[in-house]
């Protein structure tokens, strides 16, 4: 199974499960990822195989080896160079190339497993997802057909009680705020509520490809300009990442990211996955939580 084919799949699957499929994304980017170190590997292997196959025909031209050797030369170059005693001989006019052949075909073989490894993990991925199709579905149909969550069962039924329609601090409103969709504005307003809202909340980006251009998702902020939060803010982002995944059944919470990891409840057997580095605090989500919605 081919990373392209397992691409087609994962694109059926967004158009069904109504949204990003950030889970897949991070296993794409990470079996991308493997294959280009393993393309880079390959091609120093091809230079490395190249100099030691080129000295082994000077040794051979200028000084002569015997019958064996004249055999293992007439051979391909890698089928000659797992002679041990061909690679001994080359070995006592320049070791170094020897040696940094060996190497890297140890260091090719250990991308080749990552790479595998890699590409094995998303078809794994893919299969889990479809494997929900049905649930996915009855939860979208549901969600649909509620639009907001019910209260949570510790409420009285007024404040923000998922409605969204809660008193809201104006520091605690970012970019975007008043864009969420009604099931996201109920679901911001919930944890605001809950939890407080240490910086302003962003949620509707026009032009997002994702969740954030339908307004079906929110960034909780934990700290500002790209910092890393205090430990104060860093245990509350993790409460609320929590909060939002017991609850996500009830709220429609469709996936959560916080500290380069996701939980997605249309995979919810998953747990907490690891996605790639992104290079920056905000970009692997550490300074803000991310919530999206059905």
């Amino acid at each position: 199974m081919s990373l392209s084919e397992l691409n087609e799949r994962a694109d059926a699957l967004e158009e069904e499960y109504n949204g990003e499929l950030r889970q897949y994304d991070a296993a794409k980017e990470a079996a991308e990822e493997a294959q280009g170190e393993l393309d880079d590997v390959n091609a120093r292997l091809d230079k490395a195989r190249a100099s030691v196959s080129e000295l082994a025909a000077t040794r051979y031209k200028s000084t002569g080896i015997d019958p064996a050797m004249e055999i293992a030369l007439a051979s391909s170059p890698e089928e000659m160079l797992e002679s041990a005693s061909l690679v001994s001989h080359v070995a006592d006019s320049n070791g170094a190339r020897v040696l940094t052949l060996q190497e890297v075909r140890e260091e090719q073989q250990q991308a080749a497993d990552k790479a595998d490894a890699a590409l094995e993990e998303a078809k794994e991925l893919v299969e889990d997802l479809e494997g929900q199709r049905e649930e996915v579905a009855e939860k979208i149909e549901r969600y649909e057909a509620e639009q907001t969550p019910a209260p949570p069962p510790d409420s009285d039924g007024g404040g923000s009680g998922g409605g969204g329609t809660g008193t809201v601090p104006e520091s605690a409103k970012g970019w975007g705020f008043n864009g969420a969709t009604p099931r996201m504005a109920a679901i911001r307003d919930e944890i605001i509520g809950r939890f407080g809202a240490p910086y302003p909340v962003g949620c509707l980006r026009p032009g997002d490809s994702g969740e954030h251009g339908s307004g079906r998702a929110c960034d909780f902020m934990m700290s500002a300009g790209g910092a890393m939060p205090s430990a104060a803010n860093q245990q509350l982002g993790q409460q609320i990442a929590d909060y939002a995944r017991a609850n996500a059944d009830r709220l429609g919470v469709m996936y959560v990211i916080w500290e380069q990891r996701i939980w997605d409840s249309r995979n919810p057997g998953a747990g907490w996955k690891a996605m790639p580095d992104r290079g920056s605090v905000t970009a692997n989500h550490y300074d803000h939580v991310h919530v999206s919605s059905y």
